[in-house]
């Protein structure tokens, strides 16, 4: 009996566990992304510059604004890794403290922006006519402007501070947010799921956000991840340029901007943060592109 009690359990069907759709989506974006090793090294890049922003600056001994002029302008050593200003202050105790405020500038701007962007590009793409018309030509007016210039012009009439920065990198970053979701939005509300939901009675706000902006978040995610690029890059050079963070601020630009006066001869003042720029730039740009290659259809095998 207990034999032929085994038999039946192994002749009965076992259950097979299905894995969630979300899981199984994320898996294969993983997959795609793991293919792309730039991408890899942008996201590693990233991770490791978030570290330095939260942990660093309690693993540093000097103040980061701590002036030593005993100690000006010496070259770098085992003592000060990155050299000494010109006012004696540690640059590598500097740039650690600025990667915080660079990464800030870049996440708080294009978060301000994506969100009021992807607002306008979905009331814009959803309703149409003369909503459409009129959001559509404000956006093309900020666009003739280039960014930069922009940017100028509204740190101008704010003053040029650290949340000012902000705030015109922010506005300068609309108009790229609100067309992308505009043509997301064109093609998602023309499917046949969303004329059924209306049919059904829905309301437009259950619409657009259940079942629109799900639709525009790929191409949002990986736009948001490309505009923090450019914000970090705008930003610094409004700091350079004197318009941004101030001193004694440790923001990347604003030392950059410290250390022009002194590039024949003390070129390293200047050289690591310009390093450290373009390694923050470079690795939200070489990320982003590996975001768009895996979150692409078209891509899937």
């Amino acid at each position: 009996m207990a034999s032929g009690h085994s038999s039946t359990e192994e002749m009965a069907p076992k259950k097979i566990k299905k894995e969630r759709p979300a899981v199984r989506a994320f898996k294969d974006f993983y997959h795609r992304l793991k293919k792309n090793k730039a991408a890899l090294v942008g996201g590693y890049l990233i991770i490791f510059l978030i570290l330095v922003a939260t942990i660093g600056p309690f693993l540093t001994t000097d103040g980061v604004n701590e002036v030593n002029y005993t100690q000006k302008l010496e070259s770098p050593s085992t003592e000060n890794w990155f050299g000494t200003d010109h006012q004696g202050r540690d640059i590598f105790t500097r740039i650690i403290h600025g990667t915080g405020y660079t990464l800030l500038v870049g996440f708080l701007s294009v978060l301000m922006g994506g969100i009021v962007g992807t607002l306008l590009g979905i009331v814009s793409g959803y309703y149409g006519g003369k909503i459409d018309t009129v959001i559509m030509r404000f956006m093309d007016i900020l666009l003739a402007f280039p960014g930069i210039l922009l940017a100028l012009a509204i740190i101008s009439i704010l003053g040029g501070n650290f949340i000012n920065v902000i705030i015109a990198v922010a506005i300068f970053s609309i108009p790229t947010f609100a067309r992308i979701v505009r043509g997301s939005t064109l093609a998602t509300r023309e499917l046949e799921y969303v004329d059924a939901v209306k049919a059904l009675g829905a309301k437009d706000s259950r619409i657009i956000f259940k079942h629109i902006l799900p639709n525009v978040l790929s191409p949002l995610i990986v736009q948001s991840t490309l505009q923090i690029a450019t914000a970090i890059l705008t930003a610094s050079g409004l700091s350079f340029l004197g318009l941004g963070a101030q001193p004694p601020s440790p923001e990347w630009g604003a030392m950059l901007n410290d250390g022009r006066n002194y590039m024949l001869d003390y070129g390293y003042i200047a050289l690591f943060p310009g390093l450290a720029i373009v390694l923050a730039v470079l690795a939200f740009n070489i990320f982003g592109d590996g975001l768009r290659d895996a979150l692409d259809p078209k891509s899937k095998k």
